[in-house]
């Protein structure tokens, strides 16, 4: 009755160690979080998040072909298969972790033919030279997780899990964004090509007409070598886009993991909307970001960590138990007189190993404290990116309102001096200034669209990919 007690207090006891785990409570750092954006032209206040974007946040912009290249850096893409390889290479880790919680069961079995020693040590006089010995025996081991060492390899395993999850989805955003600005900067190209195209055509019949005047006397030598300047600079420029468009599409065919050889995108001039993209509250911002959940999901591990080196303190404790068959020979081996067995508990404390468990524990410690930090930089440049995006798009609007009333006045410009140069009231000095101005002027034009286009794009990765559903009337396509 006694032993019965006994053992009945021992389980009560290991029990209730069983939960016992050295790992700090865990809390997330905390970050300043502002009520609102201040670049958003005034302040704009926040506003209650609303439902969750798709995926296919490209979609604003209306583009099929750009569908289309978005979802083969999806599936063609190296650098996201990289990353979705270490994510594979985290959830077989936590696997592994996640052993340690079950039992280990082995079998082993063994036929031998031994000869002993004639002098060997306290050999008896009746012992044969050769024998056999046989054995057939399985058994289990298991580690008593008193301090949560186990337990914090998994949670430290199932974080890691979690971040190079989140890693994968920030690489992702990140290939879909610069994808995206690069159609879009490829795009205004096009659009620069067919402006510059058409001035070519115009200077090259302006020059044809001024030749045909020197040679009737009408107009100087000035104004025809002027205007074979102002063609040929009209069509170096024109070389110019071509060679950056062609560049450009070669940085889409890596990201789409095609060969820039082989790698082909039809010109195409159709103008975009600049998307107007409603923010939602700063903290479904943090909340949202894959890079700042994966550097959350860091200070996890490490603060489990911090119980792993705590618990290397304390003894290990194993239970393990055999059982099997052994005999001489093959014959009559699995009776019942020839069963072994064994069954108990073990433990191991290491006494003295020079520091090495305190200094695993300071670098745990440390580990913490660096991805704590890493955690709360990684959100401050998120507020960053989003606020300079912001402050972007309000001023490059303004800036894009102002080139356009220039564009419109060099237009009037233009067209006013060439009717006095065909009067003869002027002379083609007056027309190169306002025909340059006005080809200055819309190339501004264009490149600022393209600008504006490319920090909306940058706004999207900077929330996360995402926006409130509604806001200010405005719905979230999709």
């Amino acid at each position: 009755m006694a032993d019965r007690l006994r053992a009945a207090i021992a389980a009560i006891t290991l029990a209730s160690l069983a939960g016992c785990s050295f790992a700090p409570p865990y809390h997330p750092a905390i970050t300043p979080t502002p009520p609102a954006f201040k670049e958003a032209g005034t302040w704009q206040p926040a506003v209650a998040p609303g439902a969750i974007v798709p995926d296919a946040w490209w979609s604003v912009f209306a583009d099929p072909q750009l569908d289309g290249l978005e979802q083969k850096v999806a599936s063609d893409n190296p650098t996201l298969a990289g990353a979705l390889a270490r994510y594979d290479t985290a959830r077989a880790y936590l696997g592994q972790a996640r052993a340690g919680l079950l039992p280990q069961l082995g079998a082993d079995a063994s036929v031998t033919r031994n000869r002993q020693s004639d002098h060997r040590p306290l050999r008896g006089s009746n012992q044969p030279d050769v024998y056999g010995a046989n054995t057939i025996e399985a058994g289990f081991g298991y580690e008593v997780d008193l301090w949560g060492r186990v337990r914090n390899s998994v949670t430290a395993g199932k974080a890691e899990m979690q971040a190079s999850g989140d890693d994968l989805a920030a690489i992702r955003l990140s290939l879909q964004a610069e994808l995206a600005s690069d159609y879009m900067a490829l795009r205004g190209l096009d659009r620069q090509s067919e402006l510059l195209a058409q001035t070519v055509d115009a200077f090259a019949k302006a020059d044809h007409l001024i030749a045909r005047r020197f040679q009737a006397g009408i107009v100087s030598g000035i104004e025809t070598s002027r205007s074979g300047a102002q063609l040929a600079e009209a069509r170096a420029q024109l070389a110019d886009v071509a060679a950056a468009r062609a560049l450009t599409e070669h940085a889409i065919a890596s990201l789409v993991g095609t060969p820039a050889s082989a790698f082909t995108i039809a010109p195409a001039t159709t103008p975009f909307a600049i998307p107007v993209v409603p923010l939602g509250l700063p903290a479904t911002l943090v909340e949202r970001r894959p890079d700042i959940a994966a550097a959350e999901r860091r200070v996890a591990a490490a603060n489990a960590g911090i119980g792993i080196a705590k618990a290397a303190f304390f003894p290990a404790i194993r239970l393990g138990g055999s059982a099997g068959f052994q005999d001489t020979g093959l014959p009559g081996l699995l009776s019942a007189s020839n069963t072994i067995w064994s069954i108990g508990p073990g433990a191991v404390l290491n006494l003295f190993d020079g520091g090495r468990r305190r200094a695993e524990l300071a670098v745990a410690r440390a580990r913490w404290a660096s991805a704590g930090a890493e955690y709360r930089a990684t959100v401050l440049s998120a507020f960053q990116q989003v606020e300079d995006n912001l402050a972007q798009l309000h001023h490059l609007g303004d800036e894009a309102a102002a080139e356009n009333e220039a564009v419109r006045q060099a237009a009037a410009t233009e067209r006013l001096s060439l009717n006095r140069y065909d009067k003869g009231a002027v002379t083609y000095l007056e027309v190169f200034t306002a025909q340059t101005t006005a080809l200055r002027t819309r190339r501004a034009a264009l490149d600022l669209e393209t600008r504006r286009l490319q920090a909306s794009i940058r706004l999207i990765r900077a929330l996360g990919g995402g926006w409130s559903a509604q806001h200010d009337g405005v719905a979230a396509p999709g």
